[in-house]
């Protein structure tokens, strides 16, 4: 009588799981992705995340290496005025995808910006990839727009994360914080 007792009650509960607004199983949660710092060639700082690498200026050694750890894409946020060599032939020349979209001061992180690297972040056909620029400052503010939009972290979890990847600049944050708002109220 009372296992009968018990099984109509965990047939009920189930039944009205199904039909009760609000009442249903949650979905499984997206993992998280991990954010982990590695140690390549020179390159500092280094983390990867989901075929993702985060870094500051990686010498041209340390292309050789990860081009052998399956890399295919590099974007670089640096202006070429930045650069004492010539980053993309050498890259092009190795046969890897080098994609330039450079900004500096923060008044140079412009919606257009934030849009082709998410773009190109989204595309996983473009993976392995490296986003850099000198010391991952301004990839850091990329990734914290990235993370928000497209991850659907908060935006203070996000932060964390940026800053362990390299974001120092206030104005960065605040870029990134206004193209998320704009993009949030677009949606």
């Amino acid at each position: 009588m009372q296992k009968c007792l018990i099984v109509k009650t965990l047939l009920l509960c189930g039944l009205l799981s199904w039909s009760t607004p609000g009442f249903s199983e949650s979905k499984p949660a997206t993992p998280a992705r991990s954010l982990k710092p590695l140690q390549v060639g020179t390159i500092s700082p280094l983390h990867l995340s989901d075929q993702i690498y985060l870094a500051g200026q990686p010498v041209p050694g340390d292309f050789d290496l990860i081009q052998k750890a399956g890399v295919k894409t590099v974007i670089n946020l640096r202006p070429l005025s930045e650069l004492t060599w010539d980053e993309g032939s050498y890259l092009k020349m190795r046969e890897l995808d080098y994609i330039h979209i450079p900004f500096r001061a923060p008044e140079t992180l412009t919606p257009e910006v934030f849009d082709q690297c998410r773009k190109l972040l989204n595309d996983k056909t473009k993976r392995p990839l490296v986003l850099h620029c000198a010391s991952a400052n301004r990839v850091g503010a990329i990734w914290l727009a990235y993370r928000v939009l497209d991850d659907g972290l908060s935006f203070d979890d996000a932060l964390k994360e940026a800053k362990q990847v390299g974001l120092k600049t206030p104005g960065y944050i605040e870029r990134a914080k206004a193209y998320i708002a704009a993009q949030s109220n677009s949606e």
